[in-house]
């Protein structure tokens, strides 16, 4: 099984209409409510940024948002590394 398939089987789309996170204009900002509180929000991002997917909503963040943040952070070579060691940091600081 891959890393793919072991994140998305826990994520909060999978229990609605996935169709709705491809979305134009306002249906993103509904599709981004489907996000919030998902358990694999930054494994999904974080899939998206570093496989360059350009459509649909994907860990909470349009395609023009995740479009933005690639060209101020050009540098990134594995946005999962990044946003999985940032979740870990900010556990640890509510945990402290």
């Amino acid at each position: 099984m891959t890393r793919l398939q072991d994140w998305s089987e826990d994520a909060a789309c999978r229990r609605g209409d996935s169709d709705a996170l491809f979305a134009d204009g306002p249906g993103q900002a509904r599709a981004k409510t489907i996000c919030t509180g998902c358990t694999v929000r930054t494994e999904c991002l974080s899939d998206a940024l570093d496989n360059r997917i350009v459509w649909g909503v994907w860990g909470g963040m349009t395609e023009r948002e995740r479009r933005a943040l690639l060209r101020r952070r050009p540098h990134v070579t594995s946005w999962k590394k990044v946003l999985l060691d940032s979740k870990t940091a900010q556990s640890e600081s509510e945990s402290a």
